[in-house]
């Protein structure tokens, strides 16, 4: 089986990723039939463990979506794991260095281009059982998060780790290093500027930038700034925001009855 979302990658094609923050089967089940083109389970600042990430897998393996995780850190026990676990591709944070992303992509990838240990327990489900360690080093993603100055100053010894498939872009934490309050859907013309520059050079290695986003609006706008990679939210995110929509719609249209 192909990595779907690495075919959509090579063809120039805007991958649209959902976010999985709560540890349950059922709400992976729910996001995956909405349209995701990928759907990341987050390891670091979601409350998913190594179980739930699995039962998330499960539920989401019914449908057209590319399973994919971040993980807690860039450590090759938990990345094993998690592509052993079904993973597609890793999303790794704080990867500042080249030696930091040389780890990752070693994490990643079979021998000898990398060093992962074999045993893909529910990953060989994923294809013919003899055949996952052939053909994993190709479909498997490495995705560095660049989230500090010292990743942007170390962009191109980063993107020219072999392996690295992408990057992917940490707002919040990428404003904090540079002295601002985190957030998403930046407007400093500072970030956007970093930005544009991020797209420019894994444009012309062949590779892509992605970028977490807050609303669908920033997220098209950064698809349009040529950013092929777009998370929108997470699960709990998007339903504490449709309840509140919900709730404050039916309190406007009942009047004082409600209110």
């Amino acid at each position: 089986m192909a990595n779907r979302i690495k075919q959509r990658l090579k063809e120039g094609k805007a991958v649209v990723n959902g976010w999985l923050a709560i540890p349950s089967g059922f709400s992976a089940e729910v996001m995956a039939q909405c349209g995701w083109d990928s759907v990341t389970v987050d390891m670091q600042h979601g409350i998913q463990d190594y179980l739930s990430m699995v039962q998330c897998f499960q539920a989401m393996a019914a449908h057209p979506v590319t399973p994919l995780v971040r993980v807690p850190w860039n450590e090759p026990g938990i990345i094993g794991k998690a592509l052993d676990g079904g993973a597609w591709g890793i999303i790794c944070p704080m990867v500042s260095t080249r030696e930091e992303a040389q780890r990752l992509a070693d994490a990643c990838l079979y021998p000898p281009t990398g060093k992962r240990s074999n045993g893909p327990i529910r990953a060989a489900m994923y294809g013919e059982a003899s055949n996952y360690q052939k053909i994993a080093n190709d479909e498997v993603l490495v995705i560095p998060m660049i989230e500090t100055q010292e990743a942007i100053d170390n962009i191109g010894a980063i993107l020219d780790v072999p392996g690295i498939s992408g990057i992917y872009v940490g707002p919040s934490d990428l404003g904090f290093s540079l002295g601002m309050a985190p957030s998403l859907d930046r407007e400093e013309p500072k970030i956007l500027g970093i930005y544009e520059m991020l797209v420019r050079e894994t444009k012309r290695r062949g590779q892509f930038a992605g970028l977490h986003n807050g609303t669908p609006g920033y997220a098209a706008r950064m698809i349009d700034m040529g950013f092929r990679f777009v998370t929108i939210a997470n699960d709990s995110g998007l339903m504490a925001r449709a309840a509140r929509e919900a709730v404050a719609a039916v309190r406007k249209a009942a009047g004082p009855v409600a209110g």
